[in-house]
């Protein structure tokens, strides 16, 4: 029998895995291989590890302990493994991101390089304008993205194909990492779980709730669809049956990680540079003062308390809640002057959910350089955001321990003054909202 290698990336998973399919039809055994790659693991914090590691070790466990892996760079190693055991294919999810199609190119120079199916419902470059070209606005791309729609769930298992044993194969083989402590729940069987859980209990008042980061009205599936323990073409799937608001509402959230997928795959040089390059003009702060701004905001040492919750959540939990997500990306921007990138590089860092697409792209939306972006003049008060969507003051009394004796939503405007060992407002927001309109004024016309 033949043997093809199938090698895992961000399709931590078996039920729903189409690769396995264009194995099997190849009348081929598989040797399962993941590969330990310093470029993707040296960014990663260890919040992003822990899950990492905890993906692979429930991938090994499936596949009762037949998976290889490999440490160096996926250029070298996949082809030298193939070599090993004579694969006559490589197959593998496509993957869309910069890194990953420089990558697989050039493996592909070297072997036979399959790829089915890709980690998203629809993948990027499918869904295009009449003329070409592609959407730069959500609307319009959701309308074809439902329209267009998607592929049933594959079905597939462990017992799709016949798993080749690794210690058959003489490469050197590194062992799956023990996860540092700390809290994350990873892997196929947690995500199947989870996703059964919010959908019986979060789903119907998902539209209403999910604004609120004091309660657990999020689905909590972002981690999962980061590793690919899910397929959100499986979610989708479980969803098509309804029509309430919620699931309506939900299926908009998965349509925008394909939106940003697709524009990051349009436009590569989005990952680290302004989509709209007018930005490229707009004036940032820098020197000491602006670094110990930084320092504050990523401590959460900032002074309002809705950002501090949510950078204190960052750090503790490498999660935080998407409304928060968007305030604190604007206080970053806005308020405190500093380029986007520094932001949305300290999120890829400590996020466990971390997607180069929907990172950079939420922080540009939020900036205004993006596509589809958030108008640069919409900028939050973060005094009014927090009593908004933290009403009760639960979520910032939660993760700000100094502010547990100030009740109800004055926790966040602290109309009597601030408690001991809380730090003032290291900007005033009114003055600072006004130097962004100014510096977004001198590049308006570009």
């Amino acid at each position: 029998m033949d043997t093809a290698l199938v090698w895992f990336r961000r399709d931590l998973r078996l039920r729903d895995l189409p690769v396995l399919n264009a194995v099997a039809e190849a009348g081929a055994r598989a040797l399962g291989l993941f590969v330990l790659d310093e470029r993707l693991l040296r960014p990663a914090g260890e919040a992003r590890m822990r899950c990492l590691f905890r993906s692979l070790s429930e991938l090994n466990e499936r596949l009762e302990g037949r998976l290889l892996l490999v440490e160096g760079d996926p250029v070298d190693v996949v082809p030298a493994v193939a070599r090993e055991v004579s694969a006559f294919e490589t197959h593998v999810s496509a993957d869309f991101g910069p890194y990953g199609r420089e990558r697989d190119a050039a493996v592909a120079e070297r072997i036979p390089l399959v790829a089915t199916g890709s980690p998203y419902a629809v993948a990027p470059g499918t869904v295009g304008k009449t003329n070409g070209q592609p959407y730069r606005v959500f609307t319009p791309y959701f309308r074809k993205w439902l329209g267009h729609g998607w592929q049933m769930p594959a079905r597939t298992g462990p017992e799709t194909v016949e798993w080749l044993n690794p210690d058959e194969v003489p490469v050197r083989r590194a062992t799956i990492p023990v996860p540092g402590p700390g809290g994350c729940t990873a892997g196929e069987v947690s995500a199947l779980k989870r996703w059964a859980e919010f959908r019986e209990d979060g789903l119907a008042d998902y539209a209403k709730m999910r604004d609120r980061p004091d309660l657990d009205a999020t689905s909590r599936m972002s981690v999962f669809l980061r590793f690919g323990n899910i397929h959100p073409r499986t979610m989708l799937h479980d969803l098509a049956s309804s029509r309430d608001r919620g699931a309506e509402m939900y299926r908009r959230q998965l349509a925008w990680r394909d939106f940003y997928a697709d524009i990051l795959f349009q436009r590569p040089d989005s990952a680290r540079g302004n989509y709209d390059r007018r930005f490229d003009h707009i004036r940032y702060d820098s020197g000491p003062d602006a670094e110990q701004a930084f320092s504050a905001w990523c401590e959460g040492r900032t002074g309002f308390p809705i950002v501090d919750a949510g950078m204190r959540q960052l750090n503790a939990e490498g999660w935080m809640h998407n409304r928060v997500r968007m305030i604190v990306a604007s206080f970053f921007v806005k308020d405190l002057h500093l380029p986007w990138w520094r932001g949305a590089g300290y999120f890829m860092k400590h996020l466990a959910d971390a997607d180069l697409a929907n990172n950079q792209h939420g922080w540009q939306w939020t900036a205004g350089s993006g596509t589809d972006a958030s108008p640069y003049f919409r900028i939050f008060n973060p005094t009014t955001q927090g009593e908004k969507f933290d009403p009760d003051g639960e979520y910032v009394r939660r993760w700000v321990p100094e502010l547990r004796g100030v009740h109800g939503k004055a926790v966040h405007a602290l109309p009597d003054g601030r408690p001991e060992g809380y730090p003032p407002p290291i900007v005033d927001h009114a003055h600072e909202r006004q130097e962004a309109l100014a510096r977004y004024a001198e590049i308006k016309g570009l």
